[in-house]
């Protein structure tokens, strides 16, 4: 391709229940990274607020201002003891458990029609990406009915109606290890380093994958 490919990193802010949000060091990380293989790429990063108005207002602004080819992006699944690479968005939305501003919706689902939008068969080739840093990694069908399942569906939505955008993937990462905490039972010790090395081989992969679309 003749410009600049280009690649945008998101992750969330603190929530309910989570006043420490991982993805944010691990986006600051992976778009500081400096690799041959990123020579002539960009990378760039976004964190969203964990409401529903801030993803409807931010992610076409910043679409908008990096023009991105590749959207990848991070949230936090807090029960969850390994990465989960999602392969789609359900047409779902909770009613149950207000966003970070207070806000419940009013109606289960995102939008009319299909009960399922799919990323794409991408999502197996950065699923091999961060299993082969040595990281349990798993595919999952089941990105909730909170923020991160909400980012998703609008994300491959403007997939469909962006034609620089080609590529977009959600990747759940488990809490971390962190100094003093209590380790809960059936949980690895996954550390901030680890995330790192598998979202690097998982960028590498959408370097890759994005240069192809293009």
């Amino acid at each position: 391709m003749s410009e600049k490919l280009r690649i945008l990193v998101t992750g969330f802010g603190p929530f309910p229940g989570a006043p420490y949000n991982p993805t944010q060091p691990l986006v600051a990380r992976l778009t500081r990274l400096r690799r041959p293989a990123f020579t002539d790429v960009e990378l760039s990063s976004h964190i969203f607020p964990v409401t529903y108005t801030a993803v409807d207002r931010e992610l076409p602004l910043a679409l908008a201002k990096h023009k991105p080819h590749a959207l990848l992006m991070f949230g936090l699944a807090s029960r969850t003891p390994y990465l989960r690479i999602e392969t789609r968005a359900r047409n779902a939305v909770t009613m149950l458990w207000p966003d970070a501003a207070q806000t419940r919706v009013r109606k289960g689902s995102i939008a009319d029609g299909a009960d399922a939008q799919q990323f794409g068969p991408h999502t197996a080739k950065l699923l091999r990406a961060a299993s082969n840093t040595g990281l349990d990694a798993r595919a999952s069908r089941d990105a909730g009915s909170y923020l991160c399942n909400y980012l998703s569906w609008r994300a491959i939505e403007s997939v469909d109606a962006d034609n620089r955008l080609r590529l977009a993937a959600f990747i759940h990462i488990p809490p971390l290890a962190r100094s003093g905490a209590v380790r809960r039972k059936g949980f690895p010790r996954i550390t901030l380093e680890e995330l790192v090395d598998a979202g690097e081989a998982m960028l590498l992969e959408m370097v890759r994958l994005a240069r192809r679309a293009s």
